[in-house]
């Protein structure tokens, strides 16, 4: 059995190839050759646990549970990541397990690459102004799986710690190549924009449908709960 920790996942998946197998993925899911994945959430004392497996056939047959602990008050509490967690791989035509990875930097990826898969069939063609609401770990993601599908120009960062965006909009600046500013204004941000990225744990709404511009796309990365709103329901109603 092999164990690869992040470093190794880092040094192994590029976005650009998660990009694809998510692509691959969703696709073989859509044309109904692929089963319906398994999803379980555990409530924890400070936290939660999110179990999600699936089988997949590549030619050979796969399974994959992956269980993430996110723990929200663990950088202040103990100095620890948010998410934590494991991805066991197996045989799924024998049983046997084959793989234990570490899963934080597979888990940053994939969410980037579905933002990425969703924006290359959603966004406009001509998108080249981004604006990334939340910048940590997955901030940088998101903008980097945007960045790989779409001819981005500029891009605003909006965090609700000022100091935490200028730092994105001055790394991302220089391993992208693009004019990423650190801006204060989400909505003003977002009325520019082609392309909107939310990645927060916000239980509110901090995206209004008057800060959305007709034809812009939006990937509420952060609403994927019932505990996060992130998105004003009067957006999503005009999305549906």
């Amino acid at each position: 059995m092999l164990f690869l920790d992040s470093g190794d996942v880092r040094a192994l998946l590029s976005i650009e190839e998660c990009i694809a197998a998510v692509e691959q993925a969703f696709r073989l899911h859509g044309e109904g050759k692929a089963p319906k994945p398994g999803v379980l959430g555990v409530h924890a004392s400070h936290g939660s646990f999110h179990i999600k497996a699936g089988i997949l056939d590549l030619g050979r047959p796969y399974f994959v549970a992956k269980t993430n602990a996110n723990f929200p008050g663990n950088v202040d509490r103990y100095g620890l990541p948010t998410i934590q967690g494991v991805i066991a791989l197996f045989d799924a035509e024998r049983g046997t397990p084959l793989a234990i990875l570490d899963s934080r930097e597979i888990t940053s990826l994939r969410t980037g690459a579905a933002t990425a898969v969703a924006a290359k069939y959603l966004a406009r063609c001509d998108a080249s102004v981004a604006t990334i609401c939340g910048c940590g770990v997955q901030g940088r993601m998101q903008l980097a799986a945007v960045a790989a599908v779409r001819s981005l120009s500029r891009v605003y960062a909006i965090d609700r710690d000022p100091q935490q965006a200028r730092r994105f909009a001055r790394a991302m600046s220089n391993e992208l190549g693009i004019d990423v500013i650190a801006a204060s204004d989400l909505g003003a941000a977002s009325r520019e924009s082609d392309i909107c990225v939310t990645c927060t744990p916000s239980r509110k709404a901090i995206l209004g449908a008057r800060d959305v511009s007709a034809g812009a796309f939006v990937a509420g990365v952060g609403a994927d709960n019932e505990d996060k709103q992130e998105l004003d329901p009067a957006l999503l109603a005009r999305a549906a």
